[in-house]
Protein backbone atom coordinates (compact mmCIF):
# COMPACT_ATOMS: atom_id res chain seq x y z
CA UNK A 1 0.00 0.00 0.00
CA UNK A 2 3.04 2.30 1.08
CA UNK A 3 4.78 1.39 -2.05
CA UNK A 4 2.16 2.11 -4.08
CA UNK A 5 1.60 5.78 -2.69
CA UNK A 6 4.76 6.61 -3.12
CA UNK A 7 4.63 5.13 -6.83
CA UNK A 8 1.60 7.03 -7.45
CA UNK A 9 3.25 9.95 -6.10
CA UNK A 10 6.22 9.88 -8.20
CA UNK A 11 4.62 9.35 -11.03
CA UNK A 12 2.44 13.05 -10.29
CA UNK A 13 5.28 14.75 -9.78
CA UNK A 14 7.07 13.65 -13.08
CA UNK A 15 3.88 14.68 -14.92
CA UNK A 16 3.83 17.90 -13.47
CA UNK A 17 7.47 18.29 -13.95
CA UNK A 18 6.98 17.95 -17.76
CA UNK A 19 4.41 19.93 -18.17
CA UNK A 20 6.23 22.45 -15.98
CA UNK A 21 8.79 22.49 -18.78
CA UNK A 22 6.50 22.07 -21.69
CA UNK A 23 7.12 25.65 -23.06
CA UNK A 24 10.44 25.80 -21.06
CA UNK A 25 12.96 26.53 -23.80
CA UNK A 26 16.79 25.22 -23.08
CA UNK A 27 18.73 27.55 -20.68
CA UNK A 28 21.17 28.09 -24.38
CA UNK A 29 18.42 29.36 -26.41
CA UNK A 30 18.04 32.53 -27.31
CA UNK A 31 16.71 35.31 -30.00
CA UNK A 32 18.53 37.87 -31.54
CA UNK A 33 18.73 40.34 -34.60
CA UNK A 34 20.57 39.06 -37.63
CA UNK A 35 22.24 42.59 -39.09
CA UNK A 36 21.56 44.37 -36.99
CA UNK A 37 23.14 45.60 -33.92
CA UNK A 38 22.84 48.29 -31.15
CA UNK A 39 24.07 51.75 -32.28
CA UNK A 40 23.26 50.98 -36.05
CA UNK A 41 22.36 54.41 -37.99
CA UNK A 42 19.35 52.81 -40.66
CA UNK A 43 17.13 54.77 -43.62
CA UNK A 44 13.75 53.87 -43.22
CA UNK A 45 12.08 51.63 -44.57
CA UNK A 46 14.62 49.07 -43.73
CA UNK A 47 14.33 45.03 -43.15
CA UNK A 48 14.68 43.23 -39.92
CA UNK A 49 15.66 40.00 -39.43
CA UNK A 50 15.04 37.54 -36.33
CA UNK A 51 17.26 34.94 -35.26
CA UNK A 52 16.62 32.29 -33.11
CA UNK A 53 18.80 29.23 -31.84
CA UNK A 54 18.15 26.31 -29.57
CA UNK A 55 14.54 26.73 -30.07
CA UNK A 56 11.62 26.79 -32.50
CA UNK A 57 9.72 28.53 -34.58
CA UNK A 58 5.85 28.02 -35.54
CA UNK A 59 3.11 29.99 -36.20
CA UNK A 60 0.44 30.94 -33.27
CA UNK A 61 -2.22 28.68 -32.64
CA UNK A 62 -0.29 25.89 -33.14
CA UNK A 63 -1.25 22.39 -31.71
CA UNK A 64 0.48 19.42 -30.65
CA UNK A 65 4.00 18.44 -29.50
CA UNK A 66 5.26 21.18 -31.85
CA UNK A 67 4.01 23.72 -30.48
CA UNK A 68 6.45 22.65 -26.36
CA UNK A 69 9.28 23.57 -28.68
CA UNK A 70 8.87 26.41 -30.97
CA UNK A 71 7.31 29.95 -30.26
CA UNK A 72 6.87 32.97 -32.73
CA UNK A 73 8.41 36.00 -32.46
CA UNK A 74 6.55 39.72 -31.42
CA UNK A 75 8.88 42.68 -32.15
CA UNK A 76 8.90 45.57 -29.26
CA UNK A 77 9.57 48.76 -30.60
CA UNK A 78 10.22 51.55 -28.51
CA UNK A 79 8.97 49.93 -25.82
CA UNK A 80 10.15 50.76 -22.16
CA UNK A 81 10.17 47.65 -19.94
CA UNK A 82 9.17 43.90 -21.12
CA UNK A 83 5.26 43.46 -20.89
CA UNK A 84 3.91 41.13 -18.08
CA UNK A 85 5.67 37.92 -18.36
CA UNK A 86 2.66 35.76 -16.97
CA UNK A 87 0.17 37.24 -19.23
CA UNK A 88 -0.53 37.32 -23.09
CA UNK A 89 1.56 39.90 -25.24
CA UNK A 90 0.16 43.19 -26.16
CA UNK A 91 -1.03 43.88 -29.30
CA UNK A 92 -0.39 47.64 -30.77
CA UNK A 93 2.07 49.56 -32.86
CA UNK A 94 4.46 49.23 -30.10
CA UNK A 95 4.31 45.30 -29.88
CA UNK A 96 3.99 43.95 -32.91
CA UNK A 97 3.33 40.07 -33.42
CA UNK A 98 4.25 37.35 -36.38
CA UNK A 99 1.29 35.09 -36.06
CA UNK A 100 2.29 33.21 -38.99
CA UNK A 101 5.88 32.38 -37.97
CA UNK A 102 7.71 35.21 -40.09
CA UNK A 103 11.25 35.84 -39.37
CA UNK A 104 11.46 39.16 -41.04
CA UNK A 105 10.12 41.81 -41.71
CA UNK A 106 9.95 45.65 -43.21
CA UNK A 107 9.91 47.95 -40.69
CA UNK A 108 9.19 52.40 -40.98
CA UNK A 109 10.15 54.57 -38.74
CA UNK A 110 10.20 58.21 -38.29
CA UNK A 111 13.79 59.73 -37.60
CA UNK A 112 15.18 59.56 -34.45
CA UNK A 113 16.44 56.93 -32.10
CA UNK A 114 14.31 53.96 -31.63
CA UNK A 115 14.92 51.07 -29.39
CA UNK A 116 14.09 47.35 -30.63
CA UNK A 117 14.16 43.92 -29.04
CA UNK A 118 12.56 40.67 -29.68
CA UNK A 119 10.28 38.54 -27.25
CA UNK A 120 9.37 34.85 -27.94
CA UNK A 121 5.30 33.68 -27.28
CA UNK A 122 3.87 30.39 -27.03
CA UNK A 123 0.60 29.52 -29.01
CA UNK A 124 -1.45 31.56 -27.10
CA UNK A 125 1.18 34.73 -27.47
CA UNK A 126 2.23 34.43 -23.68
CA UNK A 127 6.05 34.50 -23.15
CA UNK A 128 7.53 31.31 -22.22
CA UNK A 129 8.81 30.29 -19.17
CA UNK A 130 11.26 31.71 -17.91
CA UNK A 131 10.82 33.85 -20.98
CA UNK A 132 13.27 34.03 -24.49
CA UNK A 133 13.93 37.78 -25.13
CA UNK A 134 16.57 39.32 -27.00
CA UNK A 135 18.80 42.32 -25.84
CA UNK A 136 17.28 45.87 -26.16
CA UNK A 137 19.05 47.53 -29.25
CA UNK A 138 18.75 51.49 -29.80
CA UNK A 139 18.88 52.99 -33.28
CA UNK A 140 18.89 55.61 -35.16
CA UNK A 141 16.61 56.49 -38.39
CA UNK A 142 18.00 58.70 -40.90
Amino acid sequence: MIRRAILVGVLALLLITAVAEAHSPPQHAKVYFIDLQQGDVVKSPFKVKFGIQGFGITPAGTKGKRRHTAGHHHLLVDVEQLPDLDAPIPSDENHIHFDQGETETVLELPPGRHTLQLLLGDEEHEPQDPALFSEKITITVE
